[in-house]
């Protein structure tokens, strides 16, 4: 059965449209100060609030950015604990901010298991954001790839139950539509930081023709050079999305 989805192969421009960061670190960063594993994280916000307005300035359309995976639950209570109120600190602090500089914020993942506190202000800052027109940021919370794809998988299975939807039928297009992100212009640059060269269930079915950067810097130092060089790099990269004649990605000059 033959894939419409994916994107169709044109010249790229020097700057992604879709850039998806796996932001790594930030406990070894706090270990490297003699401090608790909270401290990296509060120094964390400073760096997504530098992302997000290079991102911004940079004519980047969507920003999307690993904040807390399915997986960071198994993490000692505490942590987990301090994460959560950062995150509702972070939301009261910088909403209105972006909100500001016109940018629409979505939160992606499973966020049932928050608490009501957690999820009033999701729901609010979505809210509040939902019509504006420049940069998407999005926050992965409680997400992961594997839960995006049966999520969507379930979505389907429930349209065939109902006799909506025949078994054949079912297209990647059609599960394409059923994901997180699916509005949005495809991942076309994945940045992980701290070192690590893995995506850890990130996005998996989004990022099938992204590029990859890899840096070692921890994510609180990671500022506006560092993203500079990973643009730069993805702007001399060859993307064929599958074919075999390398469609260059020209630096602007």
């Amino acid at each position: 059965m033959t894939s419409t989805h994916q994107p169709v192969a044109e010249p790229s421009p020097a700057i992604p449209r879709h850039v998806a960061i796996i932001m790594d670190g930030n406990g070894r960063w706090a270990k490297r100060q003699g401090k608790m594993r909270v401290f990296g994280h509060r120094a964390g916000v400073k760096s997504v609030r530098r992302s997000v307005r290079f991102a911004a300035s940079h004519g980047i359309e969507a920003l999307t950015l690993y904040a807390f995976s399915s997986e960071n639950w198994n993490r000692p209570e505490q942590e987990v604990s301090a994460l959560m109120e950062l995150f509702v600190r972070a939301l009261d602090s910088e909403v209105k901010s972006l909100h500001k500089h016109n940018v629409r914020l979505r939160i992606i993942g499973d966020i049932s298991r928050f608490s009501m506190r957690l999820q009033e202000r999701i729901h609010r800052s979505e809210k509040l954001t939902e019509n504006n027109s420049g940069l998407t940021l999005n926050i992965a919370a409680n997400y992961g790839g594997r839960w995006d794809i049966i999520q969507a998988v379930q979505s389907l299975t429930e349209k065939v139950a109902a006799g909506e939807l025949q078994p054949g039928d079912i297209t990647e297009d059609l599960l394409n539509q059923q994901v997180c992100l699916h509005d949005l212009a495809p991942v076309d640059l994945v940045i992980r930081t701290g070192g690590e060269h893995r995506v850890s269930n990130f996005l998996l079915w989004q990022i099938a023709y992204a590029e990859f950067y890899f840096s070692d810097v921890l994510w609180p130092d990671f500022d506006e050079l560092t993203f500079e060089g990973a643009l730069n790099a993805f702007a001399h990269r060859e993307r064929r999305f599958g074919g075999t004649d390398p469609i260059h990605a020209t630096v602007a000059s």
